[in-house]
């Protein structure tokens, strides 16, 4: 991913948001706050050469140092472009990036209604960790999180 995929980022990103599944977020940022709050490396996108069609970026989950080898996930396809692996192939980049830039856990909430991405963080290798009831409100109304993780085997082993 690049500065310049950002208008392209941003439209797959607000398709997400439009679904209610995939974000308490109702509003895109500005692409400078975004930069800020994501890690500048480990961010992919899935293009066509023409378009893009689905991005994964990751995010710090502190700013205290011992946790500084876990990042949250984001990944969000294009709405023309669901079910079709897109997911699958930024996570099978995006998982040996992350170990290379001395990533150790690799985490995510999921609303429990968002099944494709459920789905999606299982076959990848994330493990289920619990469930988090009316942790948050979206459009008026309680939403509820499944915590996944994955552990990478080569990082952070010893």
């Amino acid at each position: 991913m690049q500065p310049a995929d950002w208008p392209e980022v941003a439209r797959i990103y607000a398709e997400g948001m439009a679904t209610g599944l995939a974000t308490f977020e109702t509003q895109v940022p500005e692409y400078e706050a975004w930069d800020r709050a994501h890690l500048s490396t480990c961010r992919w996108v899935a293009d066509t050469g023409g378009s893009l069609l689905g991005w994964a970026a990751l995010s710090p989950v502190s700013g205290r140092c011992v946790y500084g080898g876990v990042a949250e996930l984001s990944i969000y396809v294009g709405s023309g472009h669901r079910g079709k692996g897109l997911g699958r192939a930024l996570l099978t980049v995006l998982i040996p990036d992350s170990e290379a830039a001395g990533l150790w856990t690799l985490q995510s909430g999921v609303f429990p209604e968002n099944t494709a991405s459920i789905g999606l963080h299982l076959a990848m290798g994330f493990r289920q960790l619990g469930y988090r009831e009316r942790i948050g409100r979206r459009d008026g109304s309680w939403k509820d999180n499944v915590l996944f993780e994955r552990r990478s085997p080569k990082i952070g082993i010893d």
